[in-house]
């Protein structure tokens, strides 16, 4: 994106020049007239499509955004990433990089589907049917459906192998009960991806399943808002008190969801952190001209702290675009997931450095969300959830140590023969 002089510039892979012009080009040809962004749809960390986007645009804005989303679908830029043949356009990381950009340098909105597009799809696309793929693919790309993730559970937080909900195979259906903790944007989506035990018998790996189950109360699930540091209620509880799945919504089959999951979760570190980087330089440069507007960028410290954040944010930038390719899957994943989630924590600290205590104070949840100042204080708070959310710091180091650097695994403190402590594996 080209910068106007005193904005940060972040680096680009140079063979990608090309493919800017040409979308540029396309987007300055297709927006409809009326059409205007409501905001950067993934500005500080938001990569979640906002429940009715049309309606916020108003009567006119929500036709033109409609027709937006008509023309988006039809070059293959919703899921972007996602292959030909099933609606995408087969771009890499740096295109869609460059996509977002070219949108939010519009003015208009890079139209996402979240969890279902980020880690939904990739998950079909490796381990699903070609029947599951046909029949689920085209909900998650129209936006039909909405999806979230449901692993965690409330005893075992980062140790999926012990969960204890429960998967009964009747028939042609699967019964689920138990409860699942920590699950993001569960309000907001109509069906859930549910990592349950099938087979309790089995090894701790291997009874496992992953289903796609629909979220309402006439199908037995009662989702529970937890309120977060921030003043947000994304997180949820959620409770499966006898919901029924169709036995052909079970990706990978009955007692095939361990490599099922390992996969959602190195989609999810990784699309997570390349979905949010055009957010999180916005937000660095509102954080400099809020600095550069309070005459501190005179202080050494600040500009310690500024030089700090944009070196941070340009490491996670590379490791997005290019990722390390040994290690197998999931290792190159934990590194751009381990940077994004600590830059947040540390760029919400330096934010709050830089602005001083008044920047812990403002409005309350759904106010002030286009004030830079509420947003980086929301950030801030945040942040250190952030730093768990898709696998600690720690689990997420043990894979970069043992996959990428070949070192030992860690033992238990019984000794050699002693098993990996639950929740580091």
């Amino acid at each position: 994106m080209e910068a106007a002089p005193g904005t940060p510039a972040f680096p680009h892979p140079p063979r990608t020049g090309s493919f800017r012009r040409r979308v540029r080009a396309w987007i300055s040809a297709s927006v409809p007239p009326g059409l205007t962004a409501d905001g950067h749809p993934s500005a500080y960390g938001d990569t979640e499509e906002a429940p009715g986007a049309r309606a916020a645009h108003g009567e006119i804005g929500a036709a033109a955004y409609a027709e937006w989303e008509r023309r988006l679908l039809g070059a293959g830029l919703v899921c972007p990433a996602w292959p030909r043949r099933y609606g995408g356009a087969g771009l890499g990381v740096p295109e869609v990089l460059m996509l977002e950009e070219e949108c939010a340098r519009a003015g208009v909105p890079r139209i996402g589907r979240g969890t279902g597009e980020l880690v939904v799809g990739p998950v079909l696309l490796a381990h699903g049917t070609e029947e599951q793929r046909a029949r689920l693919l085209p909900g998650i790309r129209s936006g039909r459906d909405t999806y979230c993730q449901a692993y965690s559970e409330p005893s075992h937080g980062s140790d999926l192998a012990s969960v204890e909900t429960r998967g009964t195979v009747t028939g042609d259906e699967i019964l689920l009960r138990g409860r699942k903790a920590w699950v993001r944007g569960a309000r907001r989506s109509s069906t859930a991806l549910v990592l349950c035990r099938t087979d309790p018998a089995a090894d701790r790996h291997r009874g496992l399943s992953c289903v796609v189950v629909r979220l309402d109360e006439g199908n037995g699930v009662r989702v529970r808002p937890v309120r977060s540091a921030d003043g947000s209620a994304d997180l949820c509880e959620v409770e499966f008190a006898g919901a029924r799945a169709a036995l052909r919504d079970v990706i990978g089959g009955p007692g095939g969801g361990w490599p099922v999951v390992m996969t959602a979760l190195a989609h999810q570190r990784a699309g997570r952190a390349a979905a949010e980087l055009t957010g999180y330089e916005a937000a660095f440069r509102d954080l400099l001209r809020q600095a550069q507007k309070a005459g501190r960028t005179r202080d050494p410290l600040v500009r310690g702290q500024l030089a700090e954040a944009y070196t941070r944010l340009t490491l996670l930038r590379r490791v997005v675009a290019d990722p390390p390719a040994s290690g197998g899957p999931g290792a190159g994943a934990a590194v751009a997931g381990l940077m994004r989630a600590e830059y947040r924590r540390r760029f919400g600290e330096i934010a709050l450095a830089v602005t001083g205590a008044s920047g812990l104070l403002g409005a309350g949840p759904g106010e002030g969300a286009d004030d830079p100042a509420v947003r980086l204080r929301r950030l801030f708070l945040a942040g250190r959830g952030d730093t768990i959310g898709d696998g600690t710091g720690e689990v997420l180091r043990d894979i970069i140590a043992e996959r990428l650097l070949g070192l030992p695994k860690e033992r238990s403190p019984a000794g050699p023969g002693g098993e990996v402590p639950a929740g580091r594996r």
